[in-house]
């Protein structure tokens, strides 16, 4: 019996490190902590508007420090690797296989370089005309960026995720006693924006989708479409979403709370 135990645990062990070894193959194939670091930098651009806009730009070097600690790189990985922990075995080989060949390898890089891109406001507003151009010029391509969009539900999970940010953000200016607001008010102050939100969610994310995927072939295209319908595609899908969204959520809390503190702090 004890030997049957002690073979048990080993095969557990076994199996966990295998996963542990998928998950972390995924990440690295997908171009987790790159995209991250993108993220990151974004995230401390809109912090310096944060500062010019709510703190009269008085915010200094304790919230340089702040913002450092908040958009904290590893951090931030470590979130969304505890989301994509959750596929299961099956679905991390599968997507590992996808991503590993020359047209996973290719969607990456192109999903990088555009966001990269992207971070420049006039190559933002580029990458919009282009996708209208593109809708009123009945390009192939859109139908295809508008498939790949339906089978994730981009859209949407994008501006459930931004409605729920600003949700944390007044949560955090709240608890850090910035002003009164009741749950009630904490939500309507959150969802106020959501017509405005939800369109230009939809613009930023159509041309930057156009903007990454233009440079892939039809047949390039139509095996990465392939692939993001496959039940592993899908779930690899939500898994992302969940982890970026539940990475939002914690940054913009600690932001809203960062905000109160220095503006408590200069009222004293």
């Amino acid at each position: 019996m004890r030997s049957l135990a002690i073979a048990c645990l080993t095969l557990l062990w076994a199996s966990s490190a295998f996963a542990q070894a998928q998950l972390s193959v995924a990440m690295d194939r997908l171009g987790i902590a790159e995209m991250i670091e993108i993220m990151r930098v974004e995230g401390v651009d809109y912090a310096a508007s944060l500062n010019e806009e709510m703190l009269d730009g008085q915010g200094g070097s304790l919230w340089i420090a702040q913002v450092d600690g908040i958009y904290d790189a590893a951090r931030m990985v470590e979130t969304v690797r505890a989301s994509l922990a959750t596929l299961s075995d099956e679905h991390l080989r599968t997507i590992n296989v996808f991503y590993g060949s020359d047209v996973g390898r290719q969607v990456i890089a192109l999903e990088l370089a555009a966001r990269r891109a992207v971070m420049d406001k006039d190559l933002e507003t580029i990458a919009r005309e282009a996708y209208v151009q593109a809708v009123a010029e009945n390009d192939p391509k859109v139908v295809q960026l508008q498939r790949l969009e339906q089978s994730g539900d981009m859209i949407e999970r994008n501006v459930t995720g931004a409605l729920t940010a600003n949700y944390r953000f007044f949560s955090g200016m709240v608890d850090g006693d910035a002003f009164a607001m009741s749950e009630d008010e904490i939500i309507a102050e959150a969802w106020a924006q959501e017509d405005e939100i939800r369109e230009d969610t939809s613009e930023w994310l159509m041309g930057y989708l156009m903007l990454s995927y233009q440079p892939l072939g039809d047949d390039a295209f139509e095996a990465y479409l392939t692939f993001a319908e496959t039940p592993a595609g899908r779930a690899l899908n939500g898994a992302i979403f969940d982890g970026f969204n539940t990475m939002y959520a914690d940054i913009s809390y600690a932001l809203g709370r960062a905000v109160a503190l220095n503006l408590i702090g200069d009222e004293l």
